[in-house]
């Protein structure tokens, strides 16, 4: 898609608040085709230090960034300022522009505009640690005790205090899928639009011939659930599994696993495509919030074992182009693998792939455009 072309918005003066430009994950690509769909749009956000090798998704534009962007350490250290992020957001003047959207998972969504601007917010999802991941996230980070914990604790509930009144700052929310629209209903009491993220799926070539082995890939943290599928595997000797990735939990998962399971570590994006593209499916253990990575192997026509909760109830269809596992167990899992091997034959890759198609970026840029569009018109 070549921009706006919808002489009703062009001459509109549009932002978009991003949370921190830092990398290129699941939120920076939605905020890449946002600039696809709106390339004359400015950019603002926490603060700024995408290496000069990232700044093309950007299209090497000025971002204005809050006072953190000067505060000591805050090049590694940003989200350490997560109690001064609210107050540093609302200093953020958008009052110039028509349109406003924030690309939020945190704090963006709490800039302030006036009666005149519209605001629509594509919220990934309500800021997890604060919210229904909050007692998990203490548990993990070391901090449901001790004095530390307590500071955490007031510092949470502050933000909490905080989210909600920003609420009633937007006009419209739009959700990357379902499964986070029942989250800002549950949380906001606000009523959200899905628009799927964007998959690049012309980058995943289709591939109807398999090998034998299974493949995972995903950043080593726990509630990837990537032990879970190297455990399950061990007791699966027969089955091989390759685990592509790195993280904060690489060593550990590593050393509980079999001589089935081979552990690539972290790989260039040809490498893990072929991977990919190649495997007989691929496993995903996440409750993710919509998961991009089960789509694009099936954009290969690889079908996706999964974790019957979340986005994958959107993105995958039950002995279709996948295989649900109804619990975040050892015993789940290997049971699914074992059916998989069972019916594998059944699965038609064409559809799976044409399935795929279905979140593909031309379906995002012509559903992100046309939203805002109708907004902007019934204002």
């Amino acid at each position: 898609m070549e921009g706006n072309r919808n002489s009703k918005i062009t001459n509109l003066k549009i932002v978009i608040v991003h949370e921190w430009f830092v990398d290129h994950s699941g939120s920076e690509k939605v905020l890449e085709q946002m600039l696809n769909v709106f390339p004359d749009a400015d950019l603002m956000g926490v603060v700024e230090f995408l290496p000069d090798d990232l700044k093309w998704y950007i299209k090497d534009k000025h971002v204005k960034t809050t006072f953190i962007q000067k505060l000591p350490f805050a090049k590694k250290k940003y989200r350490n300022y997560l109690p001064l992020m609210p107050f540093a957001i609302e200093q953020l003047d958008v009052s110039d522009y028509d349109i406003v959207i924030s690309n939020s998972h945190a704090v963006t969504k709490g800039v302030i505009t006036n009666i005149n601007q519209l605001h629509l917010c594509y919220c990934h999802s309500p800021i997890r640690y604060a919210w229904d991941l909050y007692h998990q996230y203490l548990r993990e980070s070391g901090l449901n005790k001790g004095l530390k914990g307590f500071i955490a604790k007031k510092i949470l509930h502050y933000i909490r205090i905080w989210d909600l009144s920003t609420v009633n700052r937007i006009d419209h929310f739009i959700s990357n899928s379902a499964y986070i629209a029942k989250r800002i209903k549950k949380v906001y009491n606000r009523k959200a639009t899905v628009i799927h993220p964007p998959v690049d799926t012309s980058g995943f070539e289709f591939c109807a011939e398999k090998e034998d082995y299974f493949v995972t890939a995903s950043r080593m943290v726990p509630y990837k659930k990537i032990d879970l599928i190297v455990e399950a595997f061990n007791e699966l000797p027969d089955k091989k599994l390759l685990v592509i990735g790195d993280g904060p939990d690489f060593e550990k998962i590593k050393a509980k696993a079999g001589d089935n399971i081979e552990f690539m570590g972290f790989q260039k994006f040809d490498v893990l495509k072929e991977k990919i593209k190649k495997a007989k499916a691929f496993v995903f253990a996440a409750d993710e919030d919509f998961g991009i990575m089960p789509v694009e192997a099936q954009a290969c026509g690889t079908p996706v074992i999964a974790y019957r909760k979340g986005g994958a109830l959107e993105t995958v269809v039950d002995k279709k182009t996948g295989l649900f596992f109804d619990e975040q167990s050892v015993e789940s899992l290997k049971e699914a693998v074992s059916e998989f091997d069972q019916i594998s034959q059944s699965f038609d890759k064409v559809k799976i792939r044409e399935h795929a198609l279905k979140f593909d970026v031309k379906v995002f840029c012509e559903n992100f455009q046309k939203f805002v569009i109708e907004a902007w018109e019934n204002k």
